[in-house]
């Protein structure tokens, strides 16, 4: 059945007094430094762009997703739009949209972008179901978007200037024209920056509708302190209503924007961020979220079947622990680990084969195989003490913290580390 994708409140303003959205903070990094911009500032009852209370993980945000559902059904829309940027944190937010779309089919997935990094996901986003995507777009000339940004990074290379401006303007068209490509829903976001970019505007929305764009939104700049543009005024209503009808002959124009923060929550004109500021807290204190329920299975690093005491790195192979049905737990399997010394994909391949493992207790772990393996879905725990006690933690309290306390760190406490030279990083 097809997507009802009339029910985006920011895409469809008919639907913004019944259909709620949701945004998800997954994505604290950000590629690009706005002369407008600052995210250090956070407070409940400020509603702006780039800030939040907390931020998520992946796992994180399912918990808080469910139990926000339950409060607010009238949720049709999730969205990613920081607090940074999404593609700057791609991992995160390509995994929290295929973890949303797996267990809600039928909800709309949107993403809020600068455009620096999309161009290079824009097939994965179409693949998994994002329907909408919002790029901000200031300038398309270089000498004014040189104004407006101090720096841009890709990868570890930082640009500044002009040259930052340069490869801005160029990813962001690219991002775009790919898009489109995919028959994606786009939305222009511009902000009017008096005096730096207001006369350029309508070159932008000439341009932006040569390439298909479906909306644009025009809103006014919001100074900010401690900003190249903290100075600059903000224009009346009367300028930015006059800068919207000119736009308006190009493309069509969103009038309701309410400049959403990134964990924005509810009904467009009746957000709800406030209200659930504290479970967004408690979802990003819930260190247990990361377990998959659906996997039976723990994979335990022991040298004799009773101890969790042997590194991830120096385990040559795992025992795969489950429920025996009775309240108590059966070792169902040993299964070796992949050989050393492949790096990254050595980390990949023991993903797979423990795909059907929630969770893996070892002594101690280094931080690039516990980042693979907790995106691949199977939770680390670093931990010392009796195979039982894990499997308590894993299957019966949760309280994966409290084990994380008892022990462990293996890796992680320098000259404490006793592991056998093999190298969990």
């Amino acid at each position: 059945m097809a997507m009802d994708l009339s029910k985006h409140p920011c895409f469809n303003k008919d639907a913004k007094g019944s259909c709620a959205r949701i945004h998800l903070p997954v994505a604290p990094k950000c590629n690009i430094q706005c002369n407008y911009c600052n995210r250090k500032y956070d407070c409940v009852n400020e509603s702006r762009p780039g800030v939040t209370s907390s931020v998520l993980t992946p796992a994180q945000a399912i918990l808080y997703m469910e139990k926000v559902l339950e409060a607010e059904p009238r949720i049709t829309v999730v969205g990613i739009a920081g607090p940074g940027d999404p593609m700057a944190n791609a991992k995160q937010t390509l995994e929290t949209m295929r973890r949303i779309k797996a267990k809600w089919p039928d909800m709309i997935l949107c993403l809020s972008s600068n455009g620096l990094e999309l161009a290079e996901h824009v097939d994965e986003l179409a693949e998994i179901g994002v329907s909408h995507v919002t790029v901000t777009v200031n300038a398309i000339d270089l000498d004014i978007a040189e104004k407006i940004y101090s720096w841009a990074r890709v990868g570890k290379v930082l640009y500044r200037g002009r040259e930052a401006a340069r490869i801005l303007l160029e990813r962001q068209e690219e991002s775009i024209r790919r898009l489109k490509e995919k028959d994606l829903i786009v939305k222009i976001n511009t902000i009017i920056i008096p005096g730096v970019n207001d006369q350029h505007i309508e070159a932008i929305a000439a341009k932006m509708k040569s390439m298909g764009v479906n909306l644009l939104n025009c809103m006014a700049l919001i100074p900010n302190k401690d900003t190249k543009f903290e100075h600059i005024i903000e224009p009346t209503k009367d300028d930015v209503e006059a800068i919207r009808a000119m736009a308006e002959g190009y493309l069509p124009q969103m009038r309701h924007c309410q400049r959403c923060r990134a964990d924005a929550v509810g009904l467009l004109e009746k957000d709800c961020s406030r209200q659930f500021s504290g479970l967004l807290s408690a979802c990003a204190s819930d260190k247990s979220a990361g377990l998959d329920a659906s996997r039976p299975n723990v994979a335990v690093a022991s040298m004799e079947g009773m101890l969790v005491n042997m590194h991830l790195g120096e385990a040559a192979s795992f025992q795969i622990w489950g429920e025996d049905g009775a309240g108590g737990y059966k070792m169902v399997e040993t299964r070796p680990a992949p050989a050393a010394g492949t790096g990254p994909k050595r980390w990949y391949e023991l993903a797979k084969s423990l795909s059907d493992c929630r969770a893996a207790l070892v002594s101690g772990v280094g931080d690039t195989p516990q980042a693979i393996l907790e995106e691949e879905g199977v939770k680390v725990v670093a931990m010392s003490g009796f195979i039982t006690q894990g499997l308590d933690a894993i299957y019966k309290t949760g309280d994966i913290e409290h084990l994380r306390a008892k022990g462990g760190g293996g890796c992680k406490m320098g000259s404490g580390c006793t592991g056998g030279g093999e190298g969990c990083g």
